[in-house]
This record gives C-alpha cells, sequence and structure tokens, in this order.
C-alpha cells in the first residue's frame, strides 16, 4: 500500500483568539498533526495546550453536526434535524416578518469572541440595518481598551516584543498574559522578555505566576484600579519624574492632569486600595525611571462602573513618561491589512438614534462612538418590556450568552421572552438548548480568514486556512452572506474574496498568495508621530480628551469607588464580607469554551475558587473543598484552592458549565460565575460598564 503524502499548511491557531503560527499536517483530507510555526514572528514555534488540543476538537464527536429546529417547548430539549435550506428560510422568514411588523431595529444581533466571524456580525447588522449588536465585551473586555487607545493616542498601543530593544520594564495590570494570549499578544513574549533582565511590576489582587517573579507586587483593592494609577500619577508629577520634553511637544492637557491629581496621594490612595504608599511611591518610580517600559493591561480594568476613566488612568502613565513608540514602548500599529469592511455606511443617521443606550452610554452607542455597538442591559430589558420599543428576535452566533453575560437569571428569562432566538455554535450549549434554530459552526480548521495581529494594530497578517470540513458545519460567515442574499439586501451579498481582496489591498496580494506565504509583516517604525503627529483631534496624545469633552463627559480621569464594596455598602459588607473579583484566565479553556475537549477537561476537572490560607483557616475550610461562595443575588459552588491572593479577597472561575451533565441546562446554574454578578445600575455614564468585579460575597462549605 501506497502511503500517501502529507501536506502542511501555514495557518493561526485560533483556539483562544491569539493566533499562533502553526503547521497543520493533512494526509487524505484528515488532520493529523498540528505544530507550532517556528518562522512565525508571534509564537516562534510554541503552543500552548490549547492549541495542541485542535484536533480533538476538531473530531469531537460533540459537536453539532447538522441544524437543528426545536419541535418541543422551548428550553425542553427536544430537536429535529433538518436542512441548511430550511433553516436558513426560516430565519430569514422570522427576520421579514418582525421586519414588517415591529421595524429592522427589533432583530437584534449576539456575537461571542474576537474569532473569524466577529466583524462579520457586525457587517452583517449594517447590512440588515438594525443598529443592535452587542458582544459581552464591547463595554466589559478590550473595547474599551481600544476606544480609550483611539480617543488618547489615535489608535491602540501595544507591547514591542518584536524589536531588536527588550523592554526594560514591564507594568502587568489587571492582566496575566503568561497564561493567556488574547487579541494577539501572544503569551510567550513576555516570558521571554523577563528572562532577559526585564524589570517586572505587577498589578493584581491573585498571585499569578507573574505576580511570583515580580519585582514590585501590588495587591490592589478590586475595583480601586483608578485610584492606584491617579496615585502614580501623583508620584510621577510632583517628583518630576516624568519626561518634560515629550510631555511639553508631544501632549494636550499636563497642566489639567497634574491639578486633577494632586488629591489623589499615594497616602491617600493607601486607604482606598490596601496597597501601602511606599509600595506605590516605588512602582511609579520604577516605571518612570527604567526606560524603555511598557504597559500589559487587562480585562480586570474593565469590569466596574467607572471602566472608562480606569481605563484612562492607567493607559496615561507611559504618554507622560515619554514611552510611546520607542523601542522596547508602548507601540502604533503598521496596519499592514485593513480591517474587515463593516458597513456602517449602510446604517442611517436616525437609525443609528434608535440604537439601545444611544441616548445615555455616547461613547459606546451614539452615532458619535468610534465602534457603536448597542447597550446590553438596556437592550435585554426591551427583550422582556418592550421598552423603549420590543426586541422580537435575537441571532446569536459564537456565545453561550447564559454563562457570558452578567446576572444569568436575568438573562435566561431574556431568551425566553423573545418570539425568536437562533443560536450558532460548535457544540450545543445552555443557550443553544433555549433556540429555535440551531446551526452547526465550523472550528478554526474548517475556515479561512485574514487575521490581523495584534488586533487592531495589526503588525502581521496571517491566513487562517480551511484544510477540511466535517459533517455539515458552516463558518459563520457564509452564512451571513446567505441570509442577505436570501433578504434581498443591497450590502452584504458579495463572496468572501472581495472581502479578503479588501482588507489585503495595502499589501497588494491576493488572499491565495498570503495562503502559499502563510503570513507577511512589516518592520517596526518607531516615533512616526514626529512626522504626522499623532490622529487625534490635536494631533497630538490627549491627556485631557477633546473628544470625551464633546460628548459632556469628564476629559480627565477621576475616582469612583465601587457601588458595591466595603466602602460604599458597609451594612452589606457585613452579611457579605469578602470582596469577590472574577474573569482571570484559566490556561486549558478561553472563557466558557473547550470544557469538552477530553484533554484540557483533564488537566483542569473542575471549578476553583481562590481563598488566602489565613481566610480559610477561620472559614474551616481546606484546600480542595467543595465550598458555596455566595452572593446577595444568588450562590454557587467551586472548589477552594489556597494560595497568596490578598486575605480580604475571593477569586471566582469564570465561564464554567458542565457539558457531561444532563441536559438542556447542563449543569450552568451549578459554578457559573455570572449567578453572583449583577447587570444593573449605576453604569459607566459614557460606555455603560456594568459591575463585575470588586462585589461583595461570603464564603462557606459545602455541607
Amino acid at each position: 500500500m501506497v502511503e500517501t503524502e502529507t501536506q502542511i499548511y501555514r495557518s493561526a491557531c485560533r483556539m483562544c483568539h491569539g493566533g499562533c503560527g502553526v503547521l497543520v499536517h493533512v494526509r487524505d483530507g484528515e488532520v493529523v498533526k498540528i505544530k507550532g510555526d517556528p518562522e512565525s514572528p508571534l509564537n516562534r514555534g510554541k503552543l500552548c495546550v490549547k492549541g495542541l488540543s485542535s484536533i480533538e476538537h476538531l473530531y469531537n464527536p460533540k459537536r453539532l453536526k447538522h441544524p437543528l429546529k426545536r419541535v418541543g417547548e422551548r428550553g425542553e430539549g427536544k430537536w429535529a434535524r433538518i436542512s441548511w435550506d430550511e433553516a436558513l428560510d426560516t430565519i430569514a422568514g422570522e427576520i421579514k416578518r418582525i421586519r414588517e411588523e415591529n421595524g429592522i431595529e427589533s432583530v437584534a444581533l449576539g456575537t461571542g469572541t474576537g474569532r473569524h466571524h466577529f466583524q462579520h456580525v457586525l457587517r452583517f447588522a449594517n447590512a440588515l440595518g438594525t443598529p443592535n449588536w452587542c458582544e459581552p465585551g464591547t463595554a466589559q473586555c478590550f473595547i474599551p481598551r481600544i476606544l480609550t487607545g483611539v480617543m488618547t493616542y489615535g489608535d491602540l498601543p501595544v507591547c514591542d516584543y518584536y524589536g531588536d530593544v527588550n523592554p526594560a520594564c514591564v507594568l502587568v495590570w489587571g492582566h496575566n498574559p503568561a497564561v493567556s494570549g488574547p487579541d494577539g499578544e501572544i503569551q510567550f513574549k513576555i516570558k521571554e522578555c523577563l528572562k532577559k533582565g526585564t524589570k517586572l511590576i505587577v498589578v493584581d489582587p491573585r498571585s499569578t505566576e507573574l505576580s511570583k517573579k515580580a519585582d514590585l507586587w501590588l495587591q490592589v483593592r478590586p475595583g480601586t484600579d483608578d485610584a492606584l494609577a491617579l496615585s502614580m500619577m501623583n508620584v510621577i508629577i510632583n517628583e518630576e519624574l516624568y519626561d518634560r520634553p515629550f510631555v511639553e511637544a508631544w501632549t494636550v492637557g499636563f497642566e489639567e492632569l497634574r491639578e486633577r491629581v494632586q488629591e489623589y496621594t499615594p497616602d491617600w490612595a493607601e486607604e482606598v486600595t490596601w496597597v501601602p504608599a511606599e509600595k506605590i511611591r516605588a512602582a511609579a518610580r520604577m516605571f518612570a525611571q527604567t526606560s524603555p517600559a511598557t504597559l500589559e493591561w487587562g480585562v480586570g480594568l474593565e469590569h466596574t462602573p467607572n471602566c472608562l476613566q480606569t481605563v484612562r488612568a492607567v493607559g496615561l502613565l507611559p504618554a507622560v513618561t515619554g514611552n510611546i513608540d520607542i523601542p522596547g514602548g508602548w507601540i502604533l500599529g503598521n496596519h499592514v491589512v485593513n480591517d474587515v469592511p463593516l458597513l456602517l455606511e449602510n446604517l442611517p443617521p436616525e437609525m443609528q438614534d434608535k440604537r439601545m443606550g444611544a441616548d445615555r452610554f455616547k461613547v459606546l452607542c451614539s452615532k458619535d462612538s468610534l465602534f457603536p455597538s448597542a447597550h446590553i442591559p438596556t437592550l435585554f430589558n426591551a427583550m422582556r418590556t418592550g421598552e423603549p420599543y420590543p426586541i422580537k428576535a435575537f441571532l446569536i452566533f459564537g456565545n453561550n450568552g447564559l454563562v457570558t453575560y452578567g446576572n444569568s437569571k436575568e438573562v435566561y428569562e431574556c431568551f425566553r421572552s423573545v418570539q425568536f432566538l437562533s443560536v450558532m455554535d460548535i457544540y450545543m450549549t445552555p443557550t443553544a438548548e433555549l433556540a429555535d434554530i440551531v446551526l452547526p459552526a465550523a472550528t478554526w480548521l474548517e475556515v479561512d480568514q485574514v487575521v490581523g495581529l495584534p488586533f487592531v494594530v495589526n503588525n502581521v497578517a496571517l491566513a487562517q486556512q480551511k484544510v477540511t470540513s466535517l459533517w455539515e458545519c458552516r463558518p459563520d460567515e457564509e452564512v451571513f452572506i446567505d441570509l442577505a442574499r436570501r433578504l434581498d439586501l443591497p450590502v452584504g451579498t458579495e463572496p468572501l474574496e472581495d472581502v479578503y481582496a479588501q482588507q489585503l489591498a495595502p499589501q497588494g496580494i491576493s488572499f491565495e498568495e498570503l495562503r502559499e506565504r502563510g503570513f507577511v509583516s512589516a518592520e517596526t517604525e518607531y516615533r512616526r508621530y514626529e512626522q504626522r503627529g499623532f490622529l487625534t483631534g490635536s494631533g497630538k496624545i490627549e491627556l485631557f480628551s477633546g473628544y470625551l469633552a464633546s460628548l459632556g463627559y469628564d476629559p480627565l480621569p477621576h475616582y469612583r469607588e465601587p457601588p458595591e464594596s466595603p466602602v460604599s455598602a458597609p451594612e452589606l459588607a457585613e452579611e457579605f464580607p469578602l470582596v469577590l473579583t472574577s474573569g482571570g484566565r484559566i490556561q486549558q479553556f478561553f472563557c466558557s469554551e473547550h470544557r469538552q475537549v477530553p484533554t484540557l477537561r483533564k488537566g483542569h476537572p473542575d471549578p476553583v475558587v481562590e481563598i488566602h490560607p489565613e481566610t480559610a483557616a477561620e472559614l474551616n475550610i481546606q484546600d480542595g473543598d467543595w465550598v458555596w461562595i455566595e452572593s446577595p443575588r444568588g450562590r454557587i459552588q467551586q472548589r477552594a484552592r489556597l494560595t497568596q491572593i490578598h486575605p480580604k479577597v475571593v477569586n471566582v472561575q469564570f465561564g464554567w458549565w458542565f457539558p457531561e451533565e444532563e441536559g438542556p441546562e447542563y449543569g450552568v446554574w451549578k459554578s457559573n460565575a455570572n449567578v453572583l454578578t449583577n447587570n444593573g445600575p449605576p453604569y459607566d455614564p459614557a460606555l455603560g460598564t456594568y459591575q463585575l468585579r470588586a462585589m461583595l460575597c461570603k464564603v462557606y462549605k459545602v455541607a
């Protein structure tokens, strides 16, 4: 028997939305091996356990294989197999009906993390003519950092791990990049950086792999990051550690910022943040006096109702220290490829004004937003109440919303309230079990895509390659095109090859050429602002934001105490004495994904809550015990892990459900962190962010 030759494809792993370069080995149409691409400028041949488990994911027998139609009551778990034509005709028919009866704004789209389909969801919503699309992170994860970067610097800054100069200091804030590689800032880079002698400052209440290696570890009280950043700014400015020539030449609003931070002294911040004043001073001095320095910031900054000003406060530290667009610093993008054309011009201004939340949360929702999306609590309230107008259909693509949206019990009621719900996903989930139509989605090995990384800045473009196709699974992007054609939409019907061509226009190559090359990149250019300025309204870094001022918001960062905390709710804290944080990444999983993959689940079988040993001893809890974590909204159980987390803080793992348990709920209420969270007001005045961490809880052993 003649052995078939193995074909090797250069691609990009998308088990998270990081995008490590990979070599995919295919024989007779079967994927037989996946290895890291040693030539990739992002990961240099390294892969995490998720990437190495991609074949198990691809061939997992639990995958959705065919379109399904609900035949029982909603949530009863009774399904019939149908054809793709029947499924898409049903969805298109419901959209037409609701468009005629209520207006197209009553059809909403939801999506999950930034995989291949993310920008195409926005594109389809705009082609459809509805202003109402949402994603759990638009006000809560990464998008606030993007918006802050654009309004402050004219672009999203990222760490320079790619040039000849190694960062001399890395400030890691609300982030754990050693076990996560989202958005294209691959986890291996910071580890390589530290091996070369980089100084490390970690701001995190948790004990993490990086905190154990840090020169300075600041165990901040969750929800007070804005206070800590402003107090560090106080030290840098008052001790004249800022980069005076750079600040004078390339920033606006420094004197206003200087005046603003005077009240935020380290001694004041010590009481607020639980970080000793001398540690605050030491961290400020180290960051300001060690050049080049860069900032690794994460989702931990974006989970309170002062989200925008918190991100702004932290994000100004590299500016005042002159670490912008220099080798080894915080650099701006090369933009080697264009983003997917989003077709926002197809949405008239009067329809944009109907976007849920547009009248209140202008930075997130209005037509003046730099990346407009609907406000999730307002959207979900409309599903239940019909106010300010009804949402009749919700089309979900790649999101297990019962796990990933705040206040899961209310989300459940919302999903049961809509007239029509469709879900497209790789596996059956508790969310999909509530749908009328379920569509089987492709994995990353079954999809073509132009992947620009890191996200937004696009310093490298990789070809994610379709190397196989299983059962009746399809890429979401193809579904959007099919629906647009069935609905006779004027835009959004173009083949994907046309979209790829628009993305690759700056390189002048086709997708087939990118497929052959695997990736394209450009040598980083530094200090480009010296020729073109910064792409802001003033042409400079806006410490005082003209954009925010024009919308009526505070143009300077400020501190605001979280609404549910030991300080703002002392009576509640008597019953719920511990501060709850959540959202930290798990090496084996990505948010709510991959718990069906045997190797990954074996590596992390149970949900874990981190507790300090002294706190655990007071509660008669031992390492490995199952414990209840209870907030004013509900309780869940996770397994205790004793760590050096701050003694007054517990960290609950996010994204848990149990695919091995009986459907249709699959244990979604057992250990789901969002049973504990609150999606109610007060909200961030500009972004509408609600409180996902820094809340109050109590912990006790499961009887």
